[in-house]
């Protein structure tokens, strides 16, 4: 993908899906106190200290806001690993993902900035009303009809139906090893980090209150339970990515071997590589090969003539 798409068709919705909704929540802030109807639609001040329209509020505190933030920062590495990886003429599932994270990274901000998010829109009226909500939350439920607009409408692009390379893994041994080794990098980074993150946490609370175990327990158990779910959740990540990155190197070889067996047979044919694959050159020189026994075939008949 150009880098001018990467403007208009990535950055760009997510940027001005962020910044409508601090814009309107900067302004509620200012403006809007008690509830207030205009027409179904009304305005409230509502501190939401879980997620979207309130889940896991009731969590422990430390447990909630590292967990929430932290998810935060995972799916903004989700987001471009993928942005990536889609293939370039995907629209509708760009932007869907770019304002779905807008929309996500504007509750995140709130979080880190003044520890919960800011609601402020209902509908209904005053006696009975919907969850309060936001723009971002709004905003990312456009962004999952567009993702999920895009994946009925264009999921043959993203895994044709007449590709003749049908197996993910095409070669077990290698993708394997290959998603072995990107996972035990993340899982050495984890550990480094978590020891890192987890002895500064324990001498910061001995250093502030002294060594009282409950207390201790208060914050690092739940410390532990969230980097262990987070950690967890990036190692399966990474090792569907080498899947892909993977299939993306041993699938061109695959299509390349079936091609040059095929013209061991006499069978000549073009081969096609999907889009993002490692390796394209190989279509340039299987078409060399192909014209060349062609050429070979077509003048072979003259050659038995003369002699």
């Amino acid at each position: 993908m150009k880098k001018r798409d990467w403007i208009w068709l990535v950055a760009l919705p997510l940027l001005l899906t962020w910044f409508a909704d601090r814009v309107t929540k900067l302004l509620a802030i200012e403006y809007v106190t008690h509830l207030k109807f205009h027409g179904p639609l009304g305005l409230v001040m509502h501190h939401n200290h879980g997620a979207m329209l309130g889940l896991f509020s009731d969590l422990p505190a430390v447990l909630r806001v590292v967990s929430l933030s932290t998810g935060g920062a995972f799916l903004i590495f989700l987001f471009f690993v993928i942005q990536y990886l889609l293939p370039k003429n995907i629209v509708a599932l760009r932007v869907g993902l770019s304002i779905l994270l807008g929309g996500i990274l504007g509750n995140v901000a709130d979080r880190i900035v003044w520890g919960y998010i800011v609601d402020f829109i209902v509908f209904g009226s005053y006696q009975k009303t919907t969850p309060a909500f936001n723009i971002a939350d709004a905003l990312q439920w456009v962004g999952y009809g567009l993702v999920v607009f895009s994946l009925i409408r264009d999921g043959k692009k993203l895994w044709p139906e007449n590709d003749a390379r049908k197996l993910f893994l095409v070669n077990p041994k290698f993708q394997l090893k290959y998603s072995l080794m990107i996972s035990m990098f993340g899982l050495g980074f984890g550990i480094i980090a978590g020891v890192y993150s987890y002895t500064y946490l324990r001498v910061t609370i001995i250093d502030l209150v002294g060594h009282q175990i409950p207390i201790e327990d208060k914050f690092l158990i739940p410390f532990i339970i969230t980097f262990g779910i987070v950690c967890t959740m990036f190692i399966i990540f990474l090792f569907f990515v080498g899947l892909v990155l993977s299939h993306r190197a041993a699938g061109p070889l695959h299509a390349f071997e079936n091609f040059l067996e095929d013209l061991s047979k006499g069978k000549i044919r073009a081969l096609k590589l999907r889009s993002g694959d490692e390796f394209t050159h190989l279509e340039k020189l299987a078409d060399k090969l192909g014209r060349r026994l062609e050429t070979h075939l077509k003048e072979k008949p003259k050659t038995g003539t003369d002699d």
